[in-house]
């Protein structure tokens, strides 16, 4: 798997905006079948930067409804990713 393929793309909330500003996490939504490995080799390849932890948690499926039409949301894996002390993404610091 290409490491560009490993992450889709940045979240960016509230939530994860404390805690890039506190604690130096970002979160990023992740393929599927990446495990904690591929997260930080692409994350360190990337951005250039050094990882400490990675954690990941699954976004089950749930049941939607848009008007009268019922669908199911998809399956979102996403991954916490603490960076070393000092380091940071350029991409977040206007945000």
């Amino acid at each position: 798997m290409n490491m560009y393929d490993v992450i889709k793309k940045p979240v960016v909330s509230e939530k994860s905006e404390l805690m890039r500003r506190e604690t130096n996490r970002y979160t990023f939504i992740v393929d599927k079948a990446a495990n904690k490995v591929e997260i930080r080799q692409a994350v360190e390849a990337i951005f250039s930067v050094k990882v400490k932890s990675v954690n990941t948690l699954n976004i089950k499926p749930e049941n939607a409804k848009y008007g009268q039409n019922e669908y199911k949301t998809k399956l979102v894996k996403k991954a916490i990713v603490e960076l070393q002390a000092g380091d940071s993404i350029k991409y977040f610091e206007g945000v």
